[in-house]
């Protein structure tokens, strides 16, 4: 099942992303998120932007949101994409099935543009941005250092107007 996120699912949801921290070069965060700074960044995101999460008997398995590109408000019509699968849930279309319904709440708002910003390389992300129409707009080299190695981040534009 696909809903809007409410605050009791933070822990579930911080455990997915913490995941990603540690393990993965896909976020450029380098040590895990309190669940204080979570629920901060959670209520900063639902007050304005859909945030939604994939559900099955009771556990969370994916998340997606939206959120502000950049503060100055010439940008408010553009946002950046976010979507995150559980770790060990990869390859049952949670990824397609949450981009798919964040995308059409989108839709539904004031968004022109929506920026998926990937490290690179990443096959799957790369993939799942391209079949929802997002074409690769940018290409910033070695921008990012984690792992004792300098990340590339592409960035992928999907315009909904």
């Amino acid at each position: 099942m696909i809903r809007s996120v409410n605050f009791g699912d933070a822990q579930q949801i911080l455990n997915i992303y913490n995941y990603y921290v540690i393990n993965t070069d896909v976020t450029f965060d380098l040590t895990p998120m309190s669940l204080k700074a979570f629920q901060e960044k959670m209520h900063s995101i639902t007050k304005g932007y859909p945030f939604i999460v994939y559900e099955e008997d009771n556990e969370i398995l994916g998340y997606a949101y939206a959120g502000k590109f950049r503060e100055r408000p010439a940008y408010n019509a553009t946002l950046e994409s976010t979507v995150y699968v559980k770790h060990n849930q990869h390859g049952k279309k949670i990824g397609s099935l949450l981009y798919a319904e964040l995308i059409s709440q989108l839709k539904q708002t004031d968004c022109r543009v929506v920026l998926g910003v990937l490290t690179l390389p990443n096959d799957a992300s790369v993939k799942l941005h391209e079949k929802f129409g997002f074409e690769k707009v940018g290409h910033l080299k070695e921008v990012g250092f984690k792992f004792n190695t300098w990340l590339d981040v592409g960035i992928f534009e999907l315009k909904l107007v």
